[in-house]
């Protein structure tokens, strides 16, 4: 570059830190577009409402198992930690048209898969960039939305509680409940009112 003989280079970046998360607004619009608007894919609409409810990312979506669909009593809940977390409706109902409905189930290696997103291969899960792919498609941004569902979910409850059910860690959960002001900053796990605040989360994590 001194002597003239190359060019001035943009370099490309790539952020490592936290995404910015969607607004409170665009994760509730994306909600409703998304459990109201048939035109989408079920496959779409059952993957993109479990990041945007349960801050999952897609590595661990496509873990899920239909075992770890529980219908018990009226009750649906998605064990994705401990204990498993209900799903209000009317994400519970699409959860359950998914389970039914499963695809790549017709060939003779796959028909028996117990995934819960089934892949083209036996066995296997769909890829993290075909189901990605699926959400860009309608405007789901897997980080963001990610981000998003994580802030609002250490408001509601304390940050120790969040990362059992969901199946983060606890310092995961404390750094997002300190950076968003998080009221249960106090809160430690062998708090006496433990139940209760696990209790208050099962009745909150639906008003998303």
């Amino acid at each position: 570059m001194r002597t003239k003989l190359l060019p001035r280079l943009a370099l490309p970046h790539h952020p490592t830190t936290n995404p910015a998360p969607i607004s409170r607004q665009q994760r509730l619009a994306a909600l409703r577009r998304l459990l109201d608007d048939e035109q989408i894919p079920l496959l779409t609409r059952t993957a993109a409402v479990i990041v945007l409810l349960y801050a999952q990312p897609l590595t661990r979506i496509l873990r899920l198992t239909i075992d770890d669909v529980l219908h018990h009593d009226g009750q649906v809940s998605l064990r994705l930690g401990d204990p498993p977390t209900p799903v209000p409706e009317p994400f519970a109902t699409l959860l359950l048209d998914h389970l039914g409905q499963r695809l790549n189930l017709t060939t003779a290696t796959n028909q028996n898969s117990r995934r819960l997103f089934p892949g083209r291969r036996g066995g296997q899960p769909m890829t993290t960039d075909a189901i990605e792919q699926r959400l860009r498609t309608h405007q789901i941004v897997t980080l963001n939305s990610r981000a998003a569902a994580l802030r609002h979910l250490v408001l509601q409850a304390p940050a120790p509680v969040i990362a059992r059910m969901l199946g983060y860690t606890d310092q995961q959960t404390r750094r997002i409940a300190t950076a968003a002001g998080s009221p249960w900053s106090r809160y430690a796990p062998g708090d006496d009112h433990s139940r209760d605040d696990h209790e208050l989360h099962h009745s909150q994590i639906g008003d998303s």
